[in-house]
């Protein structure tokens, strides 16, 4: 179990989300340089987490910015994140945040359609400018993830498929503010099969070699990211082996000479460093379970009751008691999803007892909702408990 300061834990008004800087701090210490090995170049994706301190953090580790809003791409410039560093992603954005992009002359627009292409020309004409663009393909490579968070199907509705290529030269060729420079992939998240990352090299150079066969050699190519965690053996594995997941791409990428690489990291880089501090409300005894009631819910972590994903819940205030008893860990929202796992073994629980519920640094604070009229959940920092 992490270490927890108890004592100033009892002071804070929960639910409120902690996070370790000093593993966020060597979480990013173990990227940056096992990327820089290779030459690769990595973007935070700020979907992840977009609390200001954390992204103060990454900044100063010297990673670029993945964005898939106008308000993201906002708020990272403001932070002091490079333009020519910021990758601007989405499948549906809007002439405003398009805008917004081209007035910032960010790195590029990873474009997914057609229509898209036509619209940024049109736009980028309008402000006498020239938007750099990458193409993001659908490989129709399996992620083995949860079907909610697999993008790289041709089922997805993410991406340009194979099938369009021909017309998508036609479109470049009639679009004069407009450059090419690279072709970009992402096919899912939480993956954890290497294998999986491996194949998706393996399509990244047929693809490349038919743009080739057209004449047309990239600046870059963007392998996005959903490199996965543990989220069951979460103080065994605080950090994830990045130093394997690049060394796979430098086995398997085929880099043209000049070409860069970059990826778009997100979970992998915060997620452990941040755990949902609750406290206990009530205990329910029934039939054929018992409730542990607590005042956090699915407006701070949304993931179990949208995926039924699992995260590590620890009863920090009876750590280390004997006794044990089985709970389903639940929340106060007027909605039956709204529970953080069934059957969980804790020591024996009482009210007030104080719950962490581990790995939300990645889609908790960032996915957190008003719904219930709820109160917005603070955020404390190790170094402030010192």
């Amino acid at each position: 179990m992490a270490q927890f300061d108890l004592q100033k834990f009892k002071e804070i008004e929960t639910p409120f989300f902690y996070y370790d800087e000093s593993l966020l701090k060597e979480t990013l210490k173990i990227i940056k340089s096992e990327s820089d090995k290779h030459q690769f170049h990595v973007h935070y994706a700020l979907k992840a987490n977009a609390n200001n301190r954390i992204l103060e953090l990454v900044k100063q580790a010297g990673l670029g910015a993945d964005c898939v809003s106008g308000n993201e791409v906002l708020k990272a410039v403001e932070l002091g994140f490079e333009s020519n560093n910021i990758a601007f992603a989405g499948v549906g954005k809007s002439d405003k945040e398009i805008n917004i992009g081209l007035d910032y002359d960010i790195f590029s627009f990873n474009c997914e359609s057609l229509q898209e292409l036509i619209v940024i020309n049109e736009l980028a004409e309008k402000r006498d400018k020239t938007a750099r663009v990458a193409l993001r393909i659908n490989p129709n490579v399996n992620a083995k993830t949860h079907h909610y968070i697999t993008t790289g199907l041709e089922e997805n509705k993410f991406g340009i498929n194979p099938w369009e290529f021909e017309e998508v030269l036609k479109v470049l060729e009639e679009c004069n503010h407009i450059k090419l420079v690279g072709l970009h992939f992402h096919i899912g998240s939480q993956i954890t099969d290497l294998d999986v990352f491996k194949s998706l090299c393996l399509r990244v150079n047929e693809i490349q070699e038919w743009f080739i066969s057209k004449q047309i050699l990239v600046e870059h190519i963007n392998v996005g990211g959903g490199f996965g965690i543990d989220y069951e053996n979460v103080d065994e594995n605080p950090i994830a082996d990045f130093a394997a997941f690049f060394q796979l791409f430098a086995d398997f990428l085929e880099v043209k000479p000049s070409q860069q690489v970059h990826f778009e990291l997100g979970r992998a880089v915060v997620a452990q460093c941040g755990s949902l501090i609750s406290r206990v409300l009530y205990i329910k005894n029934g039939q054929k379970t018992n409730f542990a009631i607590l005042d956090a819910g699915m407006t701070e972590l949304i993931r179990p009751a949208l995926y039924q994903s699992y995260h590590k819940i620890e009863n920090i205030t009876q750590a280390g008691a004997q006794s044990s008893e089985k709970y389903d860990v639940v929340g106060p929202i007027c909605e039956s999803s709204d529970c953080f796992g069934k059957a969980v073994v804790l020591p024996l629980t009482k009210r007030n007892d104080l719950i962490a519920i581990r790995s939300a640094g990645a889609y908790g604070e960032v996915m957190s909702s008003a719904y219930n009229l709820r109160d917005k959940a603070i955020a404390v920092y190790s170094s402030d408990l010192k």
